[in-house]
């Protein structure tokens, strides 16, 4: 949260006639839309309808590995399966969910903007996104993809005959979808803030997404290029990769994660905005360090680019270059610690409440940490050397990216659902939901730290010669049948709640910050009524007892449940 308040000439009222959402009902009015919230809502149909396809993918995965001898796929069908759910999930929901939906919605509306800097190239965004997805998703059911989501070469270059270029085509639009969405959140940050709203004032959602949006055009198009540079290598023979045309394939690897690494934080940054909005409203404080949290994201996104090559400790490069990148590891996990170290100081003697979107919040930290620290053993280069390509890399990607991204996401989603669409869901449903998700989570992907330090490799489809695996990958496929209950119940509350939910006040968390305080639920078309003044005014949680808002939805008091303000 920014350490502001507001001036307004006049408050919001409680709900006008026109919002964005009833301005115009017709089909046309949304896909040409050039409302920023409104393409925020397109993004939010097509990323969960891309993360329904992936979650298949991996549920066939899990099914066939509860056995040693496979279940129902032959090997090379077992192959397309695991890449079709890595493809689909990192560059078409992880990636893009958070910036795309909640970024695209809240980011102006916190900076007291109209719109993006750029409306129609914030739609052409939207529609590469669908692009690349549909040609990925032809390129899956023309004959699938067998590459792995990393499109190692000389495997993708030269020996699959199946549709990678058509997937590569696909991910490259994508990719500059997401380019398009950085160069709108850097020009609008910089832009269009309103009068008085100083670097230091900002929502600590909007540097994050500021230094996410850094990496996107510093580091997608290197990825975008690498990947062009694949799609002539197989059609002319170029020898650019492949040992056997004269190419180098460790070249790919450096440029492949030359972005990718990076890529983890365009992951992972946002969520992290989304959990200090989290933290400051239900703890009732201001984020505890507000200068180190907000420096601590554009460090990130510096350090984030120089520390590739630890994915590459066994890849040909000399021992003086792996120590380098292993200090280079351990020093960008100093930021991501400050975030949790100051999250941690805000809800200290705080009044914490446990709202659907809070729970979310404290499983973000809870499975974040426990990615990070096993982070620190592939870094080093004594345990990455025995950890390298198997399971335990698996369990960790998915506790830093899966469990980080998508409970912030979640989160996210939960808490600004009201000022979305202007509906309340079901806090029971809500709180049962995020805990069910934790404690799937951990089911499916505890298990694979142990199985993967027995030595288990990744991408296996049998494991016959060692039996004693099968229990390990049968919790975690029982852990994977609870993680997507828990994310079915969402699907079925949240739809509900637009039918039959409650009306939204214009706050009914009691939140700061402009989306709360200076517009309705659901915001017009225009934003706001009157352009907003922020003021060098403090946030002040005290006074949350006299929102009428929050006592109109919850008919009580803000509840204590430990420490004082």
């Amino acid at each position: 949260m920014s350490a502001t308040t507001v001036i307004e000439q006049s408050p919001p009222t409680e709900r006008p006639e026109k919002n964005y959402l009833n301005a115009d009902h017709t089909l046309r009015s949304w896909i040409w839309t050039v409302d920023h919230k409104r393409i925020a809502v397109l993004y939010l149909i097509s990323v969960t309808f891309m993360f329904f396809l992936g979650s298949i993918a991996a549920a066939v995965v899990r099914f066939e590995l509860t056995s040693p001898w496979g279940q129902m796929l032959t090997s090379e069908t077992y192959n397309k399966m695991f890449t079709a759910h890595g493809v689909i999930m990192v560059f078409f929901f992880i990636i893009p969910a958070i910036p795309a939906v909640l970024g695209n919605f809240l980011l102006p509306i916190m900076l007291g903007a109209r719109d993006l800097a750029f409306p129609r190239i914030n739609l052409l965004s939207w529609y590469l996104y669908v692009a690349g997805a549909a040609l990925v998703l032809a390129s899956l059911a023309l004959g699938g993809i067998d590459a792995g989501w990393t499109f190692y070469t000389p495997l993708s270059s030269l020996y699959s005959n199946t549709q990678i270029t058509l997937a590569l085509v696909g991910i490259f639009l994508a990719g500059f979808s997401s380019i398009l969405t950085g160069v709108n959140f850097i020009a609008t940050t910089h832009k269009m803030r309103a009068p008085g709203l100083t670097w230091f004032k900002m929502p600590l959602f909007v540097w994050a997404h500021y230094a996410t949006a850094i990496i996107m055009i510093l580091g997608t198009p290197v990825v975008a290029m690498t990947l062009v540079l694949v799609i002539f290598e197989r059609a002319f023979k170029f020898g650019i990769f492949s040992p056997e045309l004269g190419g180098d394939p460790v070249l790919f690897q450096h440029l492949f994660w030359f972005y990718s690494h990076p890529a983890v934080y365009i992951m992972i940054l946002p969520g992290m905005g989304v959990i200090s909005e989290l933290i400051s409203c239900f703890s009732r404080r201001r984020v505890f360090g507000y200068e180190f949290v907000a420096f601590s994201s554009i460090a990130i996104a510096v350090i984030g680019f120089v520390v590739w090559g630890h994915h590459m400790f066994l890849s040909s490069q000399s021992v003086l270059q792996g120590i380098l990148f292993s200090l280079l590891t351990f020093l960008v996990a100093i930021p991501s610690a400050i975030k949790i170290f100051n999250w941690t100081m805000t809800m200290y003697k705080g009044s914490v409440w446990f709202s659907t979107p809070m729970i979310y919040a404290l499983g973000f930290m809870g499975l974040f940490v426990i990615g990070g620290l096993t982070g620190l053993h592939l870094g080093s280069l004594a345990t990455d050397v025995h950890l390298t390509g198997t399971y335990f890399i698996v369990a960790h990607f998915h506790f830093v990216m899966v469990g980080g991204a998508i409970m912030a996401f979640l989160g996210g989603l939960h808490f600004w659902w009201p000022k979305m669409f202007g509906k309340m869901y079901s806090e029971f449903w809500g709180r049962l939901s995020a805990m069910v998700i934790f404690l799937g989570f951990n089911f499916t992907f505890f298990p694979q730290f142990m199985v993967g330090y027995l030595g288990m490799p990744r991408r296996y489809h049998f494991y016959y010669f060692a039996p004693e695996w099968q229990i390990y990958h049968i919790l975690s496929s029982a852990g994977a049948t609870i993680l997507g209950i828990g994310f079915l119940m969402p699907a079925f509350y949240l739809t509900a709640s637009l039918i039959k939910g409650p009306k939204a006040s214009s706050n009914p968390w009691g939140a700061k910050g402009l989306e709360w305080e200076q517009t309705t639920s659901p915001p017009p078309t225009e934003n706001f009524h009157h352009k907003p003044i922020v003021m060098d005014d403090p946030y002040d949680y005290d006074a949350i007892a006299d929102n009428d808002d929050f006592r109109a939805h919850w008919g009580k008091e803000p509840v204590k449940y430990g420490g004082d303000n």
